[in-house]
């Protein structure tokens, strides 16, 4: 054998010895039972075909200033190629795309339900942010990210206050909060949401006060702090959520953006407000497992109202990492982890059908990797390995929403 004859046959051993052991990370069988699994995804932004549709979100990213891009979400990385390449003509038929994904159910977080998209197949998650600035926010808008969104925010008021049959702003905070607050969360309701979520991070930070109702009016006079009132809305707004049976989502952890407040994003900045005992019936969502506090995350699932789900991560974190936190969460309280992608038009050729794609099938190789590290470590047996599949694919969610 020849000197290069030799080099290539180093080389061929080589890279199938690291595809062999790349592949023993997850037990061939279990995975062969989790791909098989009709997931209910926690967290995406379907968008209705046709290129109207705009309330996919209530802050769309594309209202920023230019920033770095994760690798994962550019357009021309790999995975997001063979996913286009793979859906072809299927690419605008929503049904068709679950079905490529694998998701029975996508829980869907927009401004407005749609009627492409099917109440069997779609639940809605609405907006409540901008029912917690009803002031001037001029001050709030430091930045052309800030400000970007805050006029949105302002729009979406305007837009419930006219859903409410409220024409301008109520004379008293009580009127606000019963004909605008209480009206729209109700609506929401009526019309088959299963929760709200805060996108506050983008906005300000997560720490949550608990300020008292004479705080919250002086604010409302224009005589005391304005974060007073944004954070008395919030609490009732919680409160109200528990009372409807709807769960609350609040985006946690890294976001789009170069002036985003990464530190204000670490979901522990929630814990007075998860400690509320008055708000004890109201479920709180983590969404995105708070990266990069990932950890926090784990240790605020021990509060009993709690839950937390790794969407985006499978989109622009590697397969290993995801495993690691959604390994720590599974040893601490796997009765409340959930799948999620955080399917979403990212840009004009990286769709939310590509990534709910991507995030899928990232997202259960992840869960493949770390379920199969705990049987191998001896933590768990193979029977309870695919029961954890079950219960972070679809059962954990299922019992959190009361879905049949």
């Amino acid at each position: 054998m020849n000197r290069r004859a030799a080099s290539v046959f180093l080389l061929t051993i080589f890279l199938c010895a690291c595809g062999n052991n790349r592949e023993s990370r997850t037990d061939p069988s279990l995975s062969s039972e989790i791909d098989q699994i009709k997931a209910i995804d926690n967290h995406a932004h379907p968008v209705v075909p046709g290129g109207q549709d705009r309330d996919y979100d209530a802050l769309p990213v594309e209202n920023l200033e230019d920033a770095p891009t994760p690798l994962r979400l550019r357009s021309g990385y790999f995975s997001l190629v063979d996913a286009r390449r793979g859906l072809g003509q299927d690419r605008d038929d929503v049904g068709k795309v679950l079905a490529r994904a694998g998701i029975q159910l996508m829980i869907a977080n927009r401004v407005s339900m749609n009627a492409a998209l099917d109440a069997a197949r779609f639940k809605w998650v609405a907006y409540a942010d901008a029912l917690m600035y009803p002031l001037d926010n001029s001050a709030l808008k430091v930045n052309s990210d800030r400000k970007a969104f805050f006029d949105l925010e302002e729009k979406l008021l305007a837009r419930y206050y006219k859903e409410s049959g409220v024409e301008t702003k109520p004379a008293s905070l009580d009127e606000y909060l019963e004909k605008v607050v209480k009206a729209t969360l109700t609506r929401h309701k009526q019309a088959g949401a299963i929760g709200e979520k805060f996108e506050m991070a983008y906005l300000r930070s997560l720490a949550v006060g608990s300020p008292s109702k004479a705080d919250a009016l002086a604010a409302w006079s224009g005589k005391g702090e304005y974060r007073a009132l944004q954070d008395y809305v919030l609490r009732y707004i919680a409160a109200e959520c528990g009372e409807l049976g709807m769960a609350v989502h609040f985006h946690t952890g890294e976001g789009g953006g170069g002036y985003f407040d990464v530190a204000g994003s670490n979901p522990i900045l929630l814990e007075p407000l998860l400690d509320d005992p008055s708000l004890r019936k109201t479920k709180f969502v983590l969404l995105h497992g708070g990266w990069p506090f990932s950890t926090e995350s784990a240790a605020l699932l021990a509060k009993p109202n709690v839950w937390v789900d790794f969407s985006i991560q499978p989109l622009i974190l590697s397969r290993d990492e995801v495993s690691r936190n959604i390994r720590t969460w599974l040893e601490y309280e796997p009765e409340k982890v959930l799948f999620g992608t955080d399917a979403y038009p990212y840009a004009p050729d990286v769709g939310w059908q590509e990534t709910a794609v991507i995030g899928a099938r990232a997202g259960r190789a992840a869960l493949g990797i770390a379920l199969t590290a705990m049987m191998r470590e001896g933590e768990i047996q193979q029977d309870r390995a695919l029961e954890l599949a079950r219960m972070v694919l679809r059962d954990n969610a299922r019992k959190l929403y009361g879905l049949p």
